[in-house]
């Protein structure tokens, strides 16, 4: 049995190597909406207002198979928009992506690590927390010409470990990011 997998193994490796590299890169600028989990959460503050809104960038290459990007995210007011205060997510994740690398239209699995930053301050403290965190989602890409296309997504991202800064103590932030945008192609 142990002979089979190896066997197996070394098949696979020897596939996957023999192929010809085709990767394409990619930069894509995105705009995104973040909901669930602690996004927008506000409801014990007054005179809050819920803010979604994030944007980004994520550069990277696929192949026919797999690829790799590296995903780098800001959401100004991420636990509400408080008069007098200020706080934000920003987030840079390290992602394997496996998909359909070819065609017009591109679908993929992602999951990945990196660093969660969560910031707050107001007029007297600030805190800032850095954090290991994962993402895990998926999306495609539309190709609309031959360089061009238009690309959505979705992620769950987690802290692993607790967050402490200020108005949000104790407990691993997580939240849901939709978003979309246009994929260059090169």
């Amino acid at each position: 049995m142990r002979a089979m997998r190896a066997v197996l193994g070394m098949t696979v490796l020897f596939v996957l190597t023999a192929m010809p590299a085709m990767a394409e890169g990619f930069i894509t600028p995105f705009i995104g909406y973040n909901f669930g989990g602690d996004s927008g959460n506000c409801p014990s503050l007054t005179n809050c207002s819920q803010k979604h809104t994030n944007y980004g960038v994520s550069i990277g290459t696929m192949g026919t198979i797999f690829g790799v990007e590296e995903d780098i995210s800001f959401a100004k007011n991420f636990f509400g928009d408080i008069p007098g205060s200020d706080n934000s997510v920003f987030s840079a994740m390290t992602n394997l992506l496996v998909g359909v690398g070819v065609g017009p239209i591109q679908p993929y699995l992602l999951a990945g690590v990196g660093l969660i930053r969560p910031h707050v301050s107001s007029v007297s403290l600030s805190a800032t927390g850095n954090t290991l965190g994962y993402d895990l989602g998926g999306g495609v890409t539309i190709s609309v010409a031959p360089h061009v296309g238009i690309r959505g997504d979705l992620r769950h991202v987690h802290t692993i470990q607790d967050v402490n800064v200020l108005i949000f103590t104790g407990q691993r932030l997580d939240f849901i990011r939709a978003s979309v945008g246009l994929a260059l192609k090169f």
